[in-house]
């Protein structure tokens, strides 16, 4: 049981649920990297990996070899234990995404009814092509990009139906992805397009002190998963009090009926330093900024990872730096975890450095680095880990061979992020943040086909011995995280993940908590309403063997008159953290014919 505090007055064990914030249980990494498509820079979430295929892609072509980003990779494994993720693509220099015209069906006026623009950036959502083949096939049609159709015009109305389509469908095989039924140019209806459809956009600014924040523009909330309108030719108050047209000439305005022009394609996206071609194929040519193969997988360097330069900054260096400038503003961004596939601690580690800057400055999320290149040796990974001094981050070591779920019988050398925020993900569904995300128990990879290395006990040793994380394989077991410590050089309860973790979750769920009682008035009654969320909700985790013992103090011993003078509300909150059984040691004892067993 929790310490009792005494202080003037008796309190009920009462919970106020009005100031238990929803968000707490619904937080979710954020996966920074390359994708196929996407709004870049934007942080987007997601639901599902289907959701993440959807907006970000998964497969492409280098050449004729199909690939997939680490970030791909990563965000499947995390989100089959998962149910929220936080996505930033990385996309460096001019990009831009693709716009489609929607022409009015005037025979006197060929003006433009309205626009549509891909949520997407990149040359991958360009498609628009006057000279369609058989059934009305886009020869740049691709899964990865778009086309849009609009049918069932009603002039008496007003309105007509908006559907958006895969890029690589046909007339006769349409694969709508989503429909808007009758949509209206109307600004004073309820079903305007504007309003239907979304019409918002976020555009990245940089304050006075050069750090970038989101700004922004449009009237109405994108409702659509993949486009947005705008340059909408109104018709204000189409219909009378009666329902009749009130300027027969409004109708004029309205979309032809139809694929529309380009056979409903889009055009005008640009791509960045790496991009793609519409069919999803790596452009290679010095004209966008690419003189030498992506390198991928076991390939990765310290000046190509993933087709970036990630040591220098205007070829990828600044795109991460930029997003985890982003995230690391907790009160828009609300995450637990960074990971970031593809940056390699000891060959990236400016990156590396910032990634653990953030989650530090932030107090409630944690790192999951990568030390050192695929084909390193245990000194390596031990040079890497003794550089660094963090409990808001660990490495794990050594890299996993995945199959590629996307590609029957292919099989890829990743880092072991990849699958270690899946491990992560898992822990956290099965347990609880406070367990250690490792052993046979929470901490099997089982997917891996095998670890770059079988480490011997040795190996493991000298591996943990500086705060390396080993990924261990076992005889009939498979390959298995078999560590859980953190960079922290010093020794204490916070060299250990599951106890971090168990801070960041307290600190997140008090935190939010106490948001509602800035500006109550500092007296017992509101300290009483603080007491009242605290205690039951350590009293939860302690129950669930987060804690051996807990105290709270927010009484008038913390909040003297002159406390109180000053505005302050001040709360003490002590913890003992449960500890992992790391090390169990069995002394086996052989005694003689006849000797009693002790009691």
């Amino acid at each position: 049981m929790a310490e009792k505090i005494v202080s003037p007055g008796v309190f009920t064990n009462e919970i106020d649920q009005t100031f238990l914030p929803a968000a707490i249980a619904d937080i979710g990494a954020a996966l920074i990297g390359p994708t196929v498509k996407g709004a870049a820079g934007i942080p987007t979430v997601v639901s599902s990996y289907s959701d993440f295929q959807a907006k970000f892609g998964d497969t492409f072509k280098s050449g004729s070899t199909p690939l997939q980003y680490l970030t791909s990779h990563c965000a499947e494994q995390y989100l089959k234990s998962a149910n929220k993720l936080t996505v930033v693509r990385i996309l460096d220099g001019t990009f831009g995404p693709a716009t489609a015209n929607v022409l009015t069906g005037s025979l006197s006026d060929s003006g433009v009814s309205f626009t549509l623009t891909t949520l997407a950036d990149g040359a991958i959502m360009n498609n628009g092509d006057s000279t369609a083949t058989t059934n009305s096939v886009l020869t740049s049609g691709s899964k990865h990009n778009l086309r849009w159709q609009v049918s069932s015009v009603n002039n008496s109305k007003g309105t007509f139906t908006l559907s958006i389509r895969r890029g690589d469908d046909s007339q006769t095989r349409k694969n709508t992805i989503e429909t808007f039924n009758g949509v209206s140019l109307d600004p004073n209806a309820t079903t305007y397009i504007g309003k239907v459809v979304g019409d918002q956009r976020y555009t990245t600014r940089f304050d006075e002190n050069l750090k970038p924040f989101l700004q922004l523009s449009g009237s109405y909330g994108n409702r659509s998963k993949f486009v947005r309108v705008g340059s909408i030719r109104d018709t204000v108050d189409y219909l009378d009090e009666n329902g009749n047209v009130r300027v027969n000439a409004a109708s004029q305005s309205l979309p032809i009926a139809g694929s529309g022009s380009l056979n409903g394609g889009f055009t005008g996206g640009t791509n960045g330093i790496a991009g793609f071609d519409s069919l999803g194929s790596v452009v290679t040519s010095s004209a966008n900024g690419i003189t030498a193969a992506y390198n991928f997988y076991d390939d990765i360097d310290s000046t190509n990872s993933q087709g970036f330069n990630l040591t220098s900054t205007d070829k990828g260096l600044s795109s991460y730096t930029e997003a985890l400038d982003l995230l690391s503003n907790q009160d828009e961004y609300d995450i637990n975890l960074i990971l970031t596939p593809g940056v390699i601690s000891a060959e990236h580690t400016t990156i590396a450095s910032k990634i653990i800057n953030v989650c530090e400055s932030r107090g409630d999320c944690f790192a999951i680095l990568d030390p050192v290149v695929y084909a390193k040796n245990v000194a390596d990974a031990v040079t890497e880990a003794e550089s660094r001094d963090s409990n808001y981050a660990a490495v794990y070591w050594p890299w996993i061979k995945v199959p590629d779920s996307q590609y029957a019988g292919t099989q890829r050398w990743v880092p072991p992020s990849v699958c270690l925020g899946g491990i992560f993900a898992f822990n956290d569904r099965v347990a609880h943040p406070w367990f250690a995300p490792a052993g046979l128990n929470r901490g099997g990879i089982d997917i891996a086909i095998q670890a770059e290395r079988k480490l011997t006990q040795g190996d493991r040793d000298t591996l943990y011995d500086s705060n390396v994380n080993p990924i261990a394989t076992f005889p009939g077991q498979g390959v298995t995280v078999f560590g859980q410590k953190t960079l922290q050089k010093k020794a204490s309860a916070l060299d250990r993940v599951n106890v971090r973790r168990l801070l960041i979750k307290v600190k997140k769920f008090i935190a939010s908590s106490s948001r509602f009682l800035v500006f109550e008035q500092n007296t017992s009654a509101t300290r009483r309403r603080f007491l009242q969320i605290a205690n039951p909700f350590l009293e939860q985790v302690q129950s669930q063997s987060g804690l051996s013992a807990f105290r709270v103090v927010m009484d008038e011993t913390n909040n003297t008159p002159d406390t109180i003078d000053r505005n302050q509300l001040i709360g003490q909150i002590f913890l003992q953290p449960t500890r992992t059984a790391e090390f169990i040691v069995l002394d086996f004892t052989v005694q003689p014919t006849g000797a009693s067993f002790p009691e």
